[in-house]
């Protein structure tokens, strides 16, 4: 089950928090519970990319642009992901979820997430999210035009881009 709880007390806090810019860091300090573990009683590989989604909403929040979906009517939309999982959190293990923009080009923002326990990295996403409306996709650039943010148009970070251009060579045909 979604953890509701959870990611609405998060947005309470949020809205306590400073406010942040689109390109800074965010930092949540979480905990493994009850509900995340799976029959190993350790994090469950899809609670990993669950659990990101509270960095990306706590970033939303603060730097305003969770506001603007929501007065526009539009919506947020995860568009692909790839993660790493490296290290096991064992139940009631505390770690840091660090989230950040690694990039966007017209159509996506490209999030760098990581969970991190005692310096060590546990679990690496690059996930790629889009804004939609009614009518599809809305460009980045509008977006952040809208958010109030001057426009830069800087290239993705070369990994973001080879993930991105070896992603749109996967076949989507039924085999």
């Amino acid at each position: 089950m979604y953890p509701y709880y959870r990611i609405f007390k998060l947005l309470a806090v949020a809205k306590k928090k400073p406010k942040m810019e689109i390109m800074d860091k965010s930092v949540l300090k979480l905990r493994v519970w009850p509900g995340d573990i799976d029959i190993f009683k350790e994090l469950n590989n899809g609670r990993h990319l669950t659990l990101m989604d509270f960095g990306r909403f706590d970033m939303a929040a603060r730097n305003g642009l969770l506001s603007l979906v929501k007065s526009k009517g539009w919506g947020l939309a995860v568009a692909g992901a790839s993660i790493r999982y490296r290290h096991r959190l064992k139940l009631f293990n505390k770690f840091e979820l660090h989230t950040r923009v690694a990039g966007y080009d017209e159509r996506w923002f490209y999030f760098h997430q990581q969970i991190i326990r005692n310096n060590k990295i546990h679990s690496a996403a690059l996930i790629r999210t889009a804004v939609t409306s009614s009518k599809g996709i809305v460009s980045i650039y509008d977006v952040i035009k809208e958010l109030g943010i001057k426009v830069d148009k800087s290239p993705l970070p070369d990994w973001v881009k080879a993930w991105a251009d070896a992603d749109d060579m996967r076949p989507w045909e039924i085999e």
